[in-house]
């Protein structure tokens, strides 16, 4: 069950992130609610689906049980403001940002840790 409503997967438990990052080299993970923060950040990543074809996409729900691994990741500690976004590369965090972010801050961490 999907508690956010976003084109983008939605990964459900901390085993499903566990599987995707084993599986997949470059992804991206927004873990936010449906706020005024986090929606533009889910649309820019339905946007960048399909320019990188090289990175997964996913959202998490911020106030599922299961986003402890997210909410209590040591990249995280004193964040503020949702979305909490991770970005790993083979496994690790590479990059996490807290808040809105627009388009052109998150194509510059894709282009930076992914490449394009």
């Amino acid at each position: 069950m999907n508690l956010l409503q976003t084109a983008i997967q939605e990964i459900a438990s901390a085993k499903e992130l566990e599987t995707i990052l084993n599986e997949n080299e470059n992804v991206m993970v927004c873990c936010g609610r449906m706020g005024p923060m986090c929606i533009p950040v889910y649309d820019t990543m339905e946007e960048l689906e399909e320019e990188y074809e090289n990175v997964k996409f996913y959202s998490m729900a911020f106030d599922s049980p299961e986003a402890g691994i997210i909410r209590n990741a040591p990249e995280c500690q004193g964040f503020m403001g949702l979305p909490f976004t991770m970005y790993y590369k083979n496994g690790k965090v590479v990059e996490a940002t807290s808040s809105i972010q627009n388009r052109q801050q998150i194509t510059g961490i894709l282009d930076a840790q992914f490449g394009k």
